[in-house]
C-alpha cells in the first residue's frame, strides 16, 4: 500500500495500520534525529524524540494533506521541530550533523597510520560541519544524508527552493574551505622548515 492509502485507512478508522506506515520511516527519522542531537552529547535522546515525532505526528494525522507536502516532508518537519524544541529545552545553542559523506570501513590489514588519518579525516569533516549555522547543517544533511529534493528540503525549512539552494551552496563552500586550511597546514609547516634549514 502506498503512503496515501494506508494514511486514509488510519483516518477511516484503521489505526493498527499506523504501525505499518511507522515502520517505513522509523530507522531514517531516528537516524536523523541521531545526528542532530550528536555533537550536544544528547544522543541518548533520539528513541524518546523518536517516538515523540511519530505520535506528534499520528495526533496530527488528520490535518494531513498531501497537496500541501508528502508524508515523509510533513515528518521530517515534526522531527525537526521535535528536536530543536528539546534543545531550546536544554539551553544548547548548536545543532549538530554528523559526517554525511560516506566513508567506507578501512579493510582489516590496514596499517595503523592509515586507520588514524581516516579517523582524523573523519572528525575534521564532522567539526567543519558542526561550525555551519543551523539552516545550513540542516540543509546539508537532508540533501546529503537523506538524499531529499530542493522542495522537500524547501518544505521542511520554510525556505523557498532558490533559498535552500543558497544554503547548500554557502554550507559546502564553508566545508570546503575549512578542509582546505587543514589540508595545507602541513605543507606551509614544511615550507617554514626549509626556510628556517635554509637560515642556519
Amino acid at each position: 500500500m502506498t503512503d496515501s492509502q494506508l494514511i486514509r485507512e488510519i483516518k477511516d478508522g484503521n489505526v493498527e495500520m499506523y504501525s505499518t506506515l511507522m515502520s517505513r520511516y522509523q530507522k531514517k527519522i531516528l537516524s536523523f534525529i541521531y545526528h542532530m542531537l550528536r555533537s550536544a552529547k544528547l544522543e541518548l535522546l533520539a528513541e524518546d524524540l523518536c517516538s515523540e515525532t511519530f505520535y506528534k505526528a499520528y495526533r496530527s494525522l488528520h490535518s494531513f494533506r498531501e497537496v500541501d507536502a508528502s508524508f515523509s516532508t510533513w515528518l521530517y518537519t515534526i522531527a525537526r521541530n521535535t528536536v530543536l524544541s528539546e534543545l531550546r529545552k536544554q539551553k544548547t545553542a548548536h545543532l549538530s550533523l554528523d559526517d554525511m559523506t560516506y566513508i567506507p570501513a578501512a579493510p582489516a590489514e590496514a596499517a595503523p597510520e592509515q586507520m588514524l588519518l581516516r579517523n582524523e579525516k573523519v572528525s575534521m569533516v564532522r567539526e567543519a560541519i558542526n561550525n555551519l549555522p543551523e539552516k545550513q547543517r540542516s540543509a546539508l544533511i537532508l540533501r546529503e544524508y537523506d538524499g531529499l529534493d530542493y522542495q522537500e528540503i524547501a518544505n521542511i525549512l520554510g525556505q523557498t527552493v532558490s533559498a535552500v539552494k543558497s544554503l547548500l551552496f554557502r554550507a559546502r563552500a564553508s566545508v570546503k574551505s575549512q578542509l582546505e586550511v587543514y589540508f595545507l597546514e602541513p605543507e606551509r609547516m614544511l615550507m617554514k622548515e626549509y626556510e628556517e634549514l635554509k637560515s642556519r
